[in-house]
């Protein structure tokens, strides 16, 4: 009420002071500069300016001259003007039961016409509700007309747009299987992985158009893991947890409504680790004659943490170090990097030294040859024994050979894009220890067959 009461005392003060410095002052100006001229020339025009009733005499005449000339709109006093509202939300009222309906705008422009006290008023005053009366219609295309509540009779309104062209459609529902996608994973603690997530549901109804449901591949459970919360291992509980409808291209599908909105998460965090050694692996030829007699490193074995489906395939960790034309000892600073799957180390870097001496070699016969990459619609077999094994020569210094260990020398065929038939392929020839050059250029012969 004492809101409504200042609006008025606002009018009513715009209109006194409109009328003080339209009329009033403007006139009583007139006046006394005449006077003030005819004084000293006219003493008979001076008696009359002087008596009580001239000057309220004046002021009428000019005042009813005034008035007729704004009734004839030849002077504007009160000044017509426009106020644009921006972005007003459209209500729309329709049977959100049984329809869906599409094409409604989320916001329109309102231009209000008229006069600035009006306009005053109606900022103050108004609700400026835009609505979308639907409920006349049923199935079908239409084009409505849009309606604003305006509060003050004397202005216009202009709506824009003024018309929308809406789609009815008939609300249908369905059944839909709830999985879960997890956000900001990679906030979490890298210790810490998400060993399971369980729903307090397993399917929700949605809701829609019959076209717009068809679109719905999957209806996914976002969980968010960037919460302070998560920072040891156990178990979370997560309450109203959004629900998104999502299509066989993973967009977002709107106009679906999802019956509930949302669900309860629990989530387990584990710290799964283990530890593996680190490997030195080697790149490049020591200079001739000279081989790797030592590879002594800072780190020897690393406690790596990640998901445990991942942690189970890792047996190493691998650096390299490039020994191309090295003679003498060298110290190397490197950068442990983490395999796939491996949220966090125990160690991230590591010195390597590396020691050399006299070269020698030593040929080393009956090396199995093994298959690798070959589909499963195939079989393969080398062609003679001579292909089934092969020699592989080993250079490096002679107490490392001495030491070589034959199983840990490994010789393959790599088989990826090989069909049916008979085909010379290049073996391929690896070992665990660095400090010796394993060497094989043969070639042998297979037969791949369907199986």
């Amino acid at each position: 009420m004492h809101k409504v009461i200042e609006v008025i005392k606002a009018f009513f003060h715009l209109i006194y002071a409109g009328l003080d410095k339209v009329l009033i002052t403007p006139i009583s100006r007139v006046v006394y500069r005449l006077n003030k001229r005819l004084k000293s020339s006219n003493n008979k025009l001076d008696k009359i300016l002087n008596k009580p009733f001239t000057l309220i005499y004046l002021s009428l005449i000019f005042a009813v001259a005034i008035f007729f000339l704004v009734d004839s709109r030849v002077i504007t006093l009160v000044q017509t003007e426009a106020e644009v509202l921006a972005d007003q939300p459209v209500v729309a009222e329709y049977n959100k039961e049984a329809y869906v309906v599409e094409g409604i705008p989320e916001t329109v422009d309102v231009t209000l016409i008229g006069r600035k006290s009006d306009l005053y008023l109606a900022k103050q005053l108004g609700e400026h509700e835009v609505k979308l009366d639907l409920t006349k219609y049923g199935v079908g295309e239409h084009r409505v007309r849009l309606t604003y509540n305006q509060s003050i009779d004397s202005l216009n309104y202009k709506l824009d747009p003024s018309t929308v062209l809406v789609v009815i459609k008939e609300k249908i529902s369905t059944l839909k299987t709830v999985s879960y996608d997890l956000l900001n994973e990679d906030k979490l603690d890298q210790k810490l992985s998400v060993a399971s997530v369980t729903l307090d549901r397993t399917e929700v109804v949605i809701k829609g158009a019959e076209d717009t449901l068809s679109k719905v591949a999957t209806v996914r459970a976002l969980i968010d893991l960037s919460k302070d919360e998560f920072k040891e291992k156990g178990d979370y509980t997560i309450d109203n947890v959004p629900l998104v409808a999502y299509d066989a291209e993973g967009k977002i599908v709107k106009n679906v409504e999802i019956v509930p909105e949302k669900v309860t998460a629990v989530v387990k965090l584990e710290s799964y680790s283990t530890e593996v050694p680190l490997r030195v692996l080697t790149t490049g030829t020591p200079k001739t004659g000279r081989a790797i007699s030592e590879i002594n490193s800072s780190v020897s074995k690393v406690t790596i943490y990640g998901e445990q489906s991942a942690l189970e395939n890792i047996t190493y960790v691998p650096v390299t170090i490039d020994v191309n034309s090295l003679s003498d000892e060298k110290t190397y600073n490197v950068t442990i990097n983490k395999p796939n799957g491996v949220r966090s180390m125990s160690a991230s870097t590591a010195t390597i030294t590396v020691k050399f001496g006299e070269e020698t070699q030593k040929t080393i016969d009956g090396i199995n040859v093994q298959w690798r990459n070959l589909s499963s619609n195939y079989n393969v077999n080398a062609k003679s024994r001579d292909d089934a094994q092969i020699s592989v020569i080993a250079k490096g210094t002679s107490e490392n050979l001495e030491a070589l260990d034959p199983a840990s020398i490994t010789a393959y065929v790599d088989l990826s894009g090989y069909g049916e038939g008979e085909h010379q392929v290049t073996v391929t020839v690896e070992g665990t220890d660095p400090k010796v050059q394993y060497i094989s250029n043969k070639q042998i012969t297979i037969i791949v067959s369907a199986k």
